[in-house]
C-alpha cells in the first residue's frame, strides 16, 4: 500500500503546510502504509504548453521532473495533496503539476485510488481544500476528506489541524485497505467518465492515444 504526499509549499522546512502532509503520511504510515513526501516546489515542471501530445502518443514534449513524479502518482494507491491558500487557490507550482496532467483526466488515470486534501491559509484554507477534492473526484478518485490550518487564529489551529491530518491519513490508509465505497461520489464520477469517453471519441482522429486507452477498456 503506497500513499504519495505532494506538498507544494515554496517555504521548504519552514512549510506549516508541509506539517499537516507530513502528519497525514504519519497517519498511514501508522495504519500500514509505505509512505513517500515530494517537495514540488524543488522540481523543475514546466507549463503545460497545450500541444496535445500527450493525447495523441500519452508522453510530453518537455524533458524535466514530471515524468518521474507523474509515475509516482499512477502507481500510488493513496495520495495526500498539500498547498497553501495563494489568493485564493493552491500556488504556481501546485497548478503547474496540475495542468501537465491533462491526459489523466481524459483516461480517468486516477480511478481507483484514493486521495486527501490539506492546506493551511490566513483565513480560509478551505478554498483550496475543495478545490483540490473537487480536482480529485474529476480525475476519478475517491476523496476521503480534508484538513486545514487557519493560521490567523494562532499556533493552536496548526496544533488542531495536525491532529486532524493524521487520523485522516489512518482513514486514507484504512480506505485503500478495504477499497471503501464512497456512492455519491462513484456516481458523479459516472458523469465524468462518460463525459470524458465522449470527448475523446468525438476527438479520435486527433487524439490517437486516448482513443486506443478507451478502446482497450470497451469503453466502459
Amino acid at each position: 500500500m503506497k500513499i504519495l504526499g505532494i506538498c507544494a509549499s515554496p517555504r521548504g522546512s519552514k512549510s506549516t503546510t508541509k506539517r499537516l502532509v507530513q502528519a497525514a503520511l504519519d497517519g498511514a504510515a501508522a495504519n500500514g502504509a509505505t509512505v513517500e513526501m515530494v517537495d514540488v516546489c524543488g522540481l523543475d515542471i514546466k507549463y503545460c504548453n497545450a500541444c496535445q501530445v500527450c493525447f495523441k502518443k500519452g508522453k510530453c514534449v518537455h524533458k524535466d521532473d514530471f515524468e518521474e513524479l507523474y509515475n509516482k502518482i499512477l502507481a500510488a494507491d493513496g495520495m495526500v495533496w498539500g498547498s497553501p491558500n495563494y489568493f485564493h487557490t493552491v500556488t504556481a507550482q501546485m497548478k503547474t503539476l496540475i495542468d501537465r496532467m491533462a491526459d489523466a483526466i481524459h483516461c480517468q488515470l486516477l480511478t481507483g485510488k484514493y486521495c486527501c486534501s490539506v492546506a493551511t491559509g490566513g483565513n480560509n484554507y478551505d478554498q483550496v481544500t475543495t478545490y483540490l477534492d473537487g480536482l480529485m473526484m474529476n480525475f476519478g478518485a475517491f476523496v476521503v476528506g480534508s484538513a486545514g490550518a487557519q493560521m490567523s487564529k494562532g499556533p493552536g489551529s496548526l496544533e488542531e489541524a495536525e491532529k486532524k491530518a493524521f487520523q485522516l491519513g489512518k482513514t486514507l490508509a484504512e480506505d485503500v485497505r478495504l477499497k471503501r465505497d464512497y456512492i455519491e461520489q462513484r456516481e458523479m464520477q459516472a458523469e465524468n467518465r462518460s463525459y470524458f469517453m465522449n470527448l475523446v471519441k468525438m476527438n479520435k482522429d486527433n487524439w490517437e492515444h486516448e482513443y486506443e486507452y478507451w478502446n482497450q477498456l470497451n469503453w466502459n
